[in-house]
């Protein structure tokens, strides 16, 4: 019960925070504060927690996906193929819809997915890091496929934009797509059961009785779409789906239901608290989320490669 409280007195605190700290005074300044509250400040404070815990649940399905818990989206290449398909969509129909736009990336996303996965069978398991060094060349392969086209169309701005990953341009209005997160977020908790037996491999799922390429389906679809509404959004952010479900298992032990919560909120308030850093660091400058939480996020990840594991409490 302490946990929870302390869980929300946090989120509390980080919201309160994101909400007054900026450039304009909401207290003092020439500018309707109400205004600048609903328009800017809560959007960009909601948009930096669906981020957050959207990309740290989708490390969790991908983990599972492939019994490996040093990969994440960002790892399998994922994003780049996201960004693959929005800069086909902008190339082929640029007035698309938002929508289209994000079930274009969506669709891509889970194709590239697919792919990894593919390479992953035929990679020893023997080394659990050779998979994420894998993924790393996969997902730059991609990613250099997706940075020649949008340079031969001069479209590269648009890949600066998807891969920076800062909420400064979020505004009511230009948010709303990431409330899918907390649909997808509930739709996980009710399958917790069917990701945890994904992470048992093929054939003990398949004896347990679990339809495993209809499961690990249905959770790659969701985590593309995860990725590709957060890319449309507010642009990729590293490490997020590598590191918190890590240390979530650390702190809490491996019961994937009732971990999928904390998941969500470490993730959550962890980007919103790189964002609030990211506007005091340089002020009035900003530094994007997106690279706070990358320098965040390496040390995090050595600290869970060589310090010792914690004994799982259930």
């Amino acid at each position: 019960m302490k946990l929870w409280i302390i869980a929300i007195l946090t989120l509390a605190l980080l919201v309160g925070a994101s909400c007054l700290v900026g450039i304009v005074d909401l207290f003092g300044g020439d500018l309707d504060s109400t205004m600048v509250l609903m328009v800017s400040r809560l959007p960009r404070t909601f948009a930096a927690l669906l981020a957050g815990a959207g990309l740290a649940l989708a490390g969790v399905v991908v983990q599972m996906s492939v019994q490996n818990r040093l990969v994440e989206p960002g790892l399998v290449g994922t994003p780049e193929s996201a960004m693959f398909g929005l800069l086909a969509v902008t190339l082929l129909a640029p007035g698309a819809a938002l929508m289209v736009k994000m079930s274009v990336a969506a669709t891509t996303a889970l194709i590239g997915t697919l792919g990894f996965l593919w390479l992953a069978r035929h990679v020893p398991r023997r080394d659990p890091v050779l998979l994420p060094l894998v993924g790393l060349i996969y997902g730059g392969i991609i990613g250099a496929a997706v940075l020649w086209l949008a340079w031969t169309t001069d479209l590269v701005q648009y890949i600066g934009v998807w891969q920076s990953g800062e909420f400064s341009g979020v505004l009511r209005g230009r948010y709303e797509l990431l409330w899918v997160v907390a649909g997808i977020a509930a739709l996980l908790w009710l399958a917790a059961d069917r990701i945890t037996m994904l992470g048992l491999g093929e054939d003990t799922a398949r004896s347990l009785g679990l339809d495993y390429r209809q499961t690990l389906l249905m959770g790659l679809v969701l985590v593309s779409v995860i990725v590709s509404v957060v890319v449309v959004s507010v642009g990729s952010i590293p490490f997020v789906g590598l590191v918190v479900p890590n240390v979530v298992s650390r702190w809490n032990g491996d019961n994937l239901r009732r971990n999928l919560p904390l998941v969500a909120w470490l993730g959550g308030c962890m980007v919103l608290a790189c964002d609030i850093i990211g506007r005091l660091i340089r002020y009035p400058y900003e530094v994007p989320a997106g690279t706070i939480f990358a320098v965040l996020g390496a040390g995090i990840f050595l600290w869970l490669l060589y310090a010792a594991p914690r004994r799982a409490n259930g």
